[in-house]
């Protein structure tokens, strides 16, 4: 049963350049393409469940995804970068309510995430700013929940110049799900692929 305090959001908004623009989140894996397949694990986990995208993504590819039945928000800033989609979801998150917490967010072109991850996630953000994901590769801002209680902090960062989604591991206090954790799961390094290039695309079909 989905969890009301918990809000579930995709960053969808990229434009894949190194994949001649090509939509990342309608990649075939053997369950169907990304982004229904992360719409689906949200929406156990979480009692609302959007996605986020551009305000040129929404103009431009208006019906992009009528058929996932969830809301669409744009970035509330004017400013690009991941760290806008992050404070967008964030912000979202919070409209909803003191009732939400907790936001989930995603990248859009992860094929291999499991329930059992996003739930690790959820619980481990109950302390501090949130938590996120840390592999081998480093932390992964895409791959986090954090508590909607961070969204000024995250706004002045931007305010400031900052566009690293990275520097939320300065900004914010933030707790650690490593590979001890997400083992208990599968690999973490194939839990946490995502896909950037042709070959990643062969790689996840």
């Amino acid at each position: 049963m989905s969890d009301q305090t918990i809000a579930g959001a995709i960053l969808a908004g990229g434009q894949a350049r190194r994949l001649g623009g090509q939509d990342k989140s309608r990649l075939l894996t053997h369950d169907g393409p990304i982004i229904v397949r992360q719409c689906a694990l949200l929406q156990r986990l979480a009692g609302h469940v959007f996605i986020v995208t551009t305000r040129a993504d929404r103009e431009t590819r208006p019906h992009r995804f009528d058929d996932l039945a969830v809301p669409i928000v744009t970035d509330a800033r004017e400013e690009s970068g991941t760290l806008v989609g992050i404070h967008a979801a964030v912000s979202h998150a919070r409209a909803y309510g003191p009732a939400v917490d907790r936001v989930v967010v995603l990248a859009c072109d992860l094929p291999f995430l499991v329930s059992g991850v996003l739930d690790t996630l959820a619980a481990a953000a109950t302390e501090g700013d949130g938590a996120w994901v840390r592999t081998s590769r480093g932390p992964e801002p895409l791959i986090a929940c954090y508590r909607t209680t961070c969204l000024d902090r995250i706004a002045a960062a931007l305010d400031s110049g900052e566009r690293r989604a990275m520097a939320l591991g300065r900004v914010l206090r933030l707790r650690d799900v490593g590979p001890d954790a997400l083992a208990a799961f599968g690999d973490p390094d194939v839990l946490t692929t995502n896909v950037n290039t042709p070959e990643d695309v062969r790689r996840i079909q």
